[in-house]
């Protein structure tokens, strides 16, 4: 018997903004995002041999980045800090954040899921361009490792803890 294929949506995979404003971090939920799109941007290393009438490419590192697009809501933490970075227009590690990757898809046996962390600087790009609703867009580049983990969630699902895997 074929073993039966699901779909993963979308909104199986949600991420978490770091917030640092109360002195501690605390992953809240990204709402209100129309854009969240992933890029891998990686490096290649291509030669060709002379001996081969082909070329050979190999990859030799990656630059993960994140477009980003949303619609500003009032009191919602994860917009109030980041239109704070984008409009003061800070740079260094002022514009650096954590965000942590829920996959809903996979659950775990303690009742978290697989999830992923990795620290992006914010680099905005655009604003005000809907009349709509005031929108905020650019690009979260990465700006190390991503590490690997379960996160948990709290009981309405806007708040993740994130608990890295532990070596073996």
């Amino acid at each position: 018997m074929a073993e039966v294929r699901t779909l993963v949506k979308r909104s199986d995979k949600v991420s978490f903004f770091g917030n640092t404003s109360d002195g501690g971090e605390v992953f809240n939920r990204m709402r209100g995002f129309t854009t969240l799109s992933g890029s891998k941007n990686p490096s290649e290393y291509s030669r060709q041999y002379v001996d081969e009438e082909f070329e050979t490419t190999d990859v030799t590192g990656y630059s993960p980045s994140i477009d980003f697009g949303f619609d500003q809501y009032k009191n919602d933490p994860v917009h109030d800090e980041m239109v704070e970075i984008l409009d003061d227009e800070k740079t260094g590690t002022e514009a650096r954040r954590n965000i942590v990757t829920v996959d809903f898809s996979q659950p775990t046996e303690d009742g978290g899921y697989r999830a992923t962390k990795r620290e992006y600087a914010i680099i905005g790009d655009s604003e005000g361009d809907s009349m709509d609703a005031y929108t905020y867009s650019g690009t979260f580049r990465s700006t190390g490792s991503r590490i690997k983990g379960v996160a948990t969630l709290n009981e309405d699902s806007s708040v993740a803890t994130f608990t890295a895997d532990t070596a073996i």
